[in-house]
């Protein structure tokens, strides 16, 4: 790969060519889609939240066919082990050794469906990969590829059969995305393309073809970790946080990891968009899903209808925008 290839608007453009390879096998949903573009850019994870049916899972495995990033799918159920998604130490009898046998977890991109379906144990096997990208088994800490994100996909908490995350998984998520049912129009062409042959498990037939590789990605944080953020919108973001630990309605406010989520997220939006710094509107479009899992409801709060989005807008309302 030559070094121009590796300039800023380059690597914009390879992944904006992502978005478009996607649109081939997802409709709408481009505020998922560029959601897993951001988490790649500043080292996170994304959780995304919809009822089933919504192209959760599509959306995932065309973004990594159109990266072209190693990938691995794990389906969270009721009896998975965390072996079954780090890895384990198997017995070989010819041998009388132990090896390890890495599980599906050592992967550039790993699909973590129906994250909530799992056991509590289960769902912390992720933690240590999540956050320090290495899983430790038997005393040895084994790295992880590089780049390596998490897609993890929920069913809404209130679906029977589910485990809702604790906080302190939750809070290992850089973005949560919540995937709406879609409008009529965007509906009558996802029915149009299935009447037209589409079919879900053959992406390459569908056209999704690479467009990026890990390279791009790499390349694209070094220029990221360059966007200027003025001290005045370091401390809008700060602002911010702190007054989620004071509203009202949160019994759990955003915590300094959560605040310094915003701010890379607002980065890597900002370089997105080809500017080198960041603005106050960075910050606020990406203040929903940096922060919406990090906070939780008062029952009292809950009982009266609100939900967090609302309590979060209001936030954004009130709180002073430097000039």
């Amino acid at each position: 790969m030559t070094e121009q290839s590796h300039s800023p608007d380059e690597l914009r453009s390879r992944l904006t060519w992502v978005r478009e390879e996607v649109a081939k096998a997802v409709v709408g949903q481009d505020a998922a889609v560029t959601s897993v573009i951001i988490a790649l850019l500043v080292r996170g994870h994304v959780l995304l939240e919809g009822v089933p049916g919504v192209a959760k899972t599509l959306l995932v495995r065309s973004m990594s066919a159109s990266l072209g990033l190693r990938t691995a799918r794990v389906q969270f159920t009721p009896d998975l082990m965390p072996g079954d998604v780090t890895g384990s130490l198997v017995y070989d009898s010819t041998t009388g050794d132990f090896s390890f046998r890495e599980g599906p977890v050592f992967t550039n991109l790993l699909l973590a469906d129906e994250i909530n379906r799992t056991p509590p144990k289960t769902q912390a096997s992720l933690l240590e990969a999540m956050e320090e990208r290495q899983v430790s088994v038997d005393g040895a800490g084994r790295s992880l590829p590089d780049p390596f994100l998490v897609a993890a996909t929920q069913n809404p908490v209130e679906y029977e059969g589910t485990y809702p995350l604790p906080e302190a998984q939750l809070d290992r998520f850089l973005l949560k995305v919540e995937l709406a049912l879609p409008e009529r129009v965007q509906e009558v062409e996802v029915l149009r393309r299935h009447a037209a042959g589409f079919d879900p498990s053959d992406l390459a037939a569908a056209g999704v073809q690479p467009v990026a590789e890990a390279a791009d990605v790499l390349a694209a944080r070094k220029s990221v970790a360059q966007v200027q953020i003025a001290p005045e919108v370091v401390g809008y973001i700060v602002d911010l946080a702190r007054a989620t630990r004071s509203a009202p309605s949160f019994q759990l406010g955003v915590s300094p990891r959560g605040a310094t989520a915003l701010m890379n997220s607002a980065k890597a939006w900002a370089w997105l968009s080809g500017r080198e710094y960041v603005t106050p509107d960075d910050v606020k479009a990406l203040a929903l899903p940096a922060l919406r899992h990090r906070v939780a409801l008062t029952p009292e709060a809950a009982m009266d209808g609100a939900g967090a989005d609302d309590v979060l807008r209001g936030i954004l309302t009130t709180t002073p925008v430097p000039r």
